[in-house]
């Protein structure tokens, strides 16, 4: 299959924070579009149409909160536009707001999880997820937060609690977002992999390609569901910036 990749980050790596890492962020900053769009679009047409059950799940409760999410999008991405939209790959997509989520995998290079609070707990009710890093949304779907995480050896009670405190407290028009950065032996986006399947060994110090993704948290403001939007970067080693001196 042929690589995907980007040639450049839009933040510095080298700078990481403290989990849970997160810093404030402009509405107008949210969604990006980079150099990868045109190859990111195909891979998330063909999962789309090859693999629907992988990568799209929502629960009826949580409807409203996709059509809305669609709306917000949309609205952002493509002003002006009403039941189709001209993406810039020359790609015309028709939105059919009975099927929020599959529209929405074909408008941006994100990827979009819907959490609602159910009880004390944010809930993963929705998702458009083609490009998982090293996790599955069958296993998450209609799970809390503390459980999306597992086995992530980091994620202690103490995160948990505080990631949601962030859930809770995160206010319409106010996003926030973090990054991470992973080293992965091959290019490919869509990298799930099962809870119970459990690496063999480590990624090699050497490996060639650098994923990172920058995650976003937003309020919707009327369904007062939280959006969780991942935006997918892999780099080629030969292209990541070295730790300044």
């Amino acid at each position: 299959m042929t690589e995907i990749l980007q040639t450049r980050l839009p933040y510095d790596i080298h700078s990481p924070r403290p989990l849970p890492g997160i810093a404030p962020l402009q509405m107008e900053d949210w969604l990006h579009r980079d150099e990868a769009f045109a190859g990111q679009m195909a891979r998330r047409a063909a999962l789309l149409a090859e693999r629907p059950d992988a990568v799209l799940a929502l629960d009826e409760g949580a409807r409203p909160a996709a059509v809305e999410l669609l709306d917000l999008v949309q609205g952002l991405a493509y002003p002006g536009s009403v039941n189709r939209v001209t993406r810039p790959d020359g790609v015309t997509v028709s939105i059919d707001r009975a099927d929020p989520l599959r529209s929405l995998g074909q408008l941006v290079q994100e990827d979009f999880c819907i959490l609602e609070k159910r009880g004390d707990e944010h809930v993963l009710t929705g998702a458009v997820l083609c490009f998982p890093a090293s996790w599955t949304l069958a296993e998450k779907f209609m799970h809390p937060l503390i459980a999306i995480h597992e086995p992530v050896g980091s994620y202690d009670a103490g995160i948990a609690r505080r990631v949601q405190r962030l859930f809770d407290g995160v206010q319409v028009g106010r996003p926030l977002w973090r990054f991470n950065a992973l080293w992965y032996a091959d290019a490919e986006l869509h990298q799930p992999r099962s809870i119970h399947d459990r690496r063999s060994a480590p990624v090699p110090a050497d490996a060639g390609y650098l994923r990172s993704e920058r995650q976003c948290i937003l309020r919707l403001p009327e369904t007062r569901a939280v959006v969780f939007s991942i935006h997918t970067y892999v780099l080629a080693r030969c292209d990541v910036p070295a730790v300044p001196a």
